[in-house]
């Protein structure tokens, strides 16, 4: 089965980076991606916004905090989404200072293009418009939905926030590079994270280097 990317991004897909390719790419049965590295920001230095992102913590969505120099781990996992649809299933542990978070999401497709369920339960869907420039993956939110007892409501389009991603190869670095930002009308940037990590796919049941305890340098 194709993953969403390369089936959202056709052709375009061999434009990417070779190392992105591997990342965004179908991850075999009865195996994982795993990633480990540190992220140079996490949250927003607005603390007035933190109640409002407060309320999306408990479902691992967006968590009321603002932190330099973070430890974090990634493993994505392949899955099957609506209608049968290509999907992969998403766990970002963020190491702050004395506890750790977890961001959960499920990106697959609908209707030819990407679509994020974020949160356990979900509480945030975002469709996304896919590009790649340079080598790297940009992804660009067109609609952002809340679910509320269960049912999708759509934020209308002058209110909703953008969430823009891009991922990239750093030679230099021989790293993966990634930036995530959250922008809402009149309040501007809300939330944000990035940085740099190093990514593999392994059988499942190895252990991460996590559970090792060990760190990305």
């Amino acid at each position: 089965m194709a993953s969403p990317y390369r089936a959202v991004l056709g052709p375009a897909f061999a434009e990417l980076h070779p190392r992105l390719q591997t990342y965004f790419d179908a991850i075999p049965a009865g195996s994982v991606g795993r990633g480990s590295g540190e992220f140079d920001t996490v949250g927003t230095p607005r603390h007035w916004l933190w109640p409002v992102l407060a309320l999306f913590a408990p479902a691992h969505v967006l968590f009321p905090v603002w932190e330099r120099r973070v430890p974090f781990t990634v493993e994505n996992r392949p899955v099957v989404g609506g209608k049968g649809s290509p999907a992969v299933a998403a766990e970002r542990m963020f190491a702050l200072r004395g506890r750790t978070v977890t961001m959960i999401d499920e990106i697959g497709v609908e209707d030819g293009a990407l679509v994020d369920r974020l949160g356990s339960p979900v509480r945030t869907v975002a469709r996304f418009a896919a590009s790649v420039r340079d080598g790297g993956l940009r992804l660009r939110s067109t609609a952002v939905w809340i679910v509320v007892a269960g049912r999708k409501v759509r934020i209308p389009r002058p209110l909703a926030p953008v969430v823009v991603l891009t991922e990239r190869w750093d030679d230099e670095a021989e790293r993966q590079r990634v930036s995530i930002t959250v922008t809402a009308p009149v309040i501007g940037r809300m939330y944000q994270y990035g940085g740099r990590f190093h990514y593999g796919v392994e059988a499942a049941g190895n252990q991460s280097n996590e559970e090792k305890g060990e760190r990305s340098p």
